[in-house]
């Protein structure tokens, strides 16, 4: 049973440490993209049953959060805030919500915890489908501080690319998620910068390895695609003197009607960008790191950026050469 392309979770937290091995059993759903029944058939999971559901208008775009079979130790209300903060986020990033329905099928699962996040374009009757499971014994505390929805919310803003450009599709919500929860308000800075300096360099090559195109492991894949986002942002705010950023391209890029419902090639869709910054930074870079694998010097990125670690503490050095780039990468736009 074939269905659409799919953007998956498979990555360590940027608050967290080493990744999440998944149960064979969830390995197999994921690989399937679809769930077994009492009868042993297989449905996708947006026909998955419904015991409950609750909406939220976030402008003229329109939530349904529908939750599955089984309980749940934080009340549903809760639940629904979850969802609503990581759209919240979204618009705050992208200045309008990026798909004009979506649907989020909140799955009770044994322990505790937001796992195995899976986002679809264009299925069940809606732009954009996530199914996420959240651990019957989830506590408040630990809803409050998941990074995961929004995650999965911002696979809506980019359109369904080839396998080979899964790294930009993954890295792009790995960059953008806390960005964006820093500029809602709903993140500390300072954390953000101290995952990246420790989980960055997970996305490097190793010997042996190729592009962003031509390798395709977890590392390359999550984090080589972020160590992108990052860079692509830094050149262009350097470039444009802060005028531009890759916040303003992927703005132009949503105002333009793109979402994870339309397939689309890479090149178009960061020439779109490019236009919309006066650049050719995406194009240009992207060009240098499909098929080469192209190290990035972060230790040189940091020092530019005018940001180092002491201990587990976040220093900031505001007379370094791109401490205005730093700064600006945080800012909300007007």
């Amino acid at each position: 049973m074939n269905f659409p392309s799919r953007r998956s979770f498979l990555r360590a937290s940027l608050a967290g440490a080493t990744a999440i091995a998944l149960p064979a059993a969830l390995r197999g759903a994921a690989q399937n993209s679809s769930f077994p029944r009492p009868d042993g058939h297989h449905v996708p999971p947006w026909r998955l049953p419904v015991a409950g559901s609750a909406h939220i208008r976030m402008g003229t775009a329109a939530l349904q959060v529908d939750f599955g079979p089984g309980k749940l130790a934080v009340p549903q209300p809760e639940i629904v805030d979850w969802v609503r903060r990581a759209a919240e986020a979204l618009v705050t990033y992208y200045g309008t919500y990026p798909v004009p329905a979506a649907r989020i099928y909140v799955q009770p699962a044994p322990g505790n915890g937001v796992f195995d996040g899976t986002t679809w374009g264009d299925v069940g009757g809606v732009p954009a489908f996530t199914r996420i499971q959240l651990g019957e014994q989830t506590t408040l505390a630990e809803l409050q501080d998941d990074w995961m929805m929004t995650h999965e919310m911002v696979h809506y803003a980019l359109p369904s690319l080839p396998d080979d450009q899964h790294w930009l599709e993954e890295g792009l919500a790995v960059y953008v998620e806390p960005i964006a929860r820093v500029q809602a308000g709903q993140l500390d800075q300072a954390s953000v910068w101290r995952d990246m300096m420790r989980d960055m360099p997970k996305g490097q090559p190793r010997p042996g390895e190729g592009g962003l195109d031509v390798t395709h492991t977890w590392g390359r894949t999550y984090w080589g695609g972020a160590g992108f986002c990052l860079l692509a942002d830094v050149t262009l705010r350097r470039q444009t003197g802060n005028r531009s950023g890759l916040q303003q391209g992927l703005r132009a890029l949503v105002g333009s009607g793109q979402s994870i419902a339309l397939n689309r090639d890479i090149l178009p869709t960061l020439q779109l960008c490019d236009h919309a910054t006066g650049t050719s930074v995406l194009t240009t870079l992207y060009q240098s790191m499909r098929e080469q694998p192209a190290p990035i010097d972060f230790d040189g990125l940091w020092r530019q950026l005018g940001v180092s670690l002491q201990g587990d503490t976040v220093q900031y050095q505001d007379a370094a050469p791109l401490a205005a780039v730093r700064r600006a990468i945080f800012t909300r736009p007007a």
